[in-house]
């Protein structure tokens, strides 16, 4: 049963092109039709909405204690990862949003894992509470099991030996495994030389930012494009202003991009002057390191709009498919199959 529908003159539905008028309809917090407008149910009000329909958007990396959430609802963003908060705050957050419509749906790791006076306990923006120090297996292991019960979505770990020690490698795949058999993926901050590679060997399957400490090599590259998700990140390098940093992790990128690896937009909002909306320099980051529209839609988007899938949506005033900065101007249509 269709209890909303929204009408446009375009949507994206997960090919290379756009689709023609397009009519979605959502059964409670789900889309549960979609097709041309006349086909529509004619019982069923419809809203017309200005611009392209897209699915809702999601930021892969953001720190919400740092930022407006309801900002970024406005501004098309409709679901966020949160990468490390302090709990106290961050859950009860976590759960407000499944049921506030002024807030975007915040999935979260929860709190750091890190090696005792690691990053980011010793960073003047980290608040305490933010981390939780583990320095053997068994600390690894408790530390995990602790986060169960408030249903993270990963598990986060800091592996930043240029801020401070990290934790050794049987601590680390102790957390792996143990996440894992829990039915979690482990997301790392990897920074400093050798980090991710450690990261890879362990068993970690997410990387928190696009590696910018080292060029990767082809072997690593050739590695973690089986399985690995790799977090984008770029624009926190300068802001719009070139270094080093940027040049790193672009080349890294790209490569691993051509080589076949996933890809997901992220900001680390929170980190910087960054947008409350698409970051527009990340977008055009993310094309100068080889992804195509296309790509960029698949890293920013979740599932194509068809029937089953989360009843959130996103509008933008051009055609994304051959304008891929059209997304730095997104508006929410609805969350939850409410209208934004």
């Amino acid at each position: 049963m269709v209890d909303r529908v929204f009408v446009a003159d375009a949507a994206w539905l997960g090919g290379d092109t756009l689709a023609g008028p397009t009519a979605v309809g959502m059964s409670g917090d789900t889309v549960g039709w979609v097709g041309p407008p006349a086909a529509a149910p004619p019982e069923v009000a419809q809203t017309r909405v200005d611009g392209i329909l897209l699915p809702g958007l999601t930021d892969h990396h953001v720190h919400t204690a740092l930022i407006d959430s309801a900002e970024l609802l406005t501004n098309g963003i409709t679901t966020l990862l949160d990468l490390g908060g302090v709990p106290d705050e961050l859950w009860p957050l976590v759960e407000r949003s499944r049921h506030d419509p002024r807030l975007p749906r915040i999935r979260a790791a929860g709190p750091f894992l890190t090696a005792p006076g690691g990053y980011p306990t010793r960073q003047a923006w980290a608040p305490p509470g933010i981390a939780l120090e583990i320095d053997d297996p068994p600390s690894a292991a408790a530390a995990v099991e602790s986060l169960l019960p408030y249903r993270p979505v990963t598990i986060k770990v800091a592996l930043n030996s240029e801020a401070g020690p990290v934790i050794d490698d049987v601590t680390l795949r102790t957390v792996v495994r143990v996440a894992a058999t829990n039915g979690l993926p482990v997301t790392a901050h990897t920074q400093g030389i050798g980090q991710t590679l450690r990261a890879y060997r362990a068993g970690v399957r997410i990387l928190a930012h696009t590696p910018w400490t080292e060029a990767l090599t082809d072997d690593l590259i050739d590695g973690l494009t089986r399985g690995t998700t790799m977090i984008s990140t770029l624009d926190i390098h300068g802001w719009g202003a070139p270094t080093d940093g940027r040049d790193t992790a672009l080349h890294n990128l790209r490569r691993f991009h051509a080589a076949g690896g996933r890809v997901r937009y992220g900001s680390d909002l929170g980190n910087g002057p960054l947008p409350l909306a698409v970051n527009a320099r990340e977008i055009a980051a993310l094309a100068e390191a080889g992804l195509t529209p296309i790509d960029v839609l698949h890293a920013i988007t979740g599932a194509p709009l068809r029937p089953g899938a989360v009843g959130d949506l996103t509008a933008v005033p051009a055609d994304p498919t051959t304008n891929i900065l059209a997304l730095s101007q997104a508006i929410t249509v609805c969350k939850a199959g409410h209208p934004g």
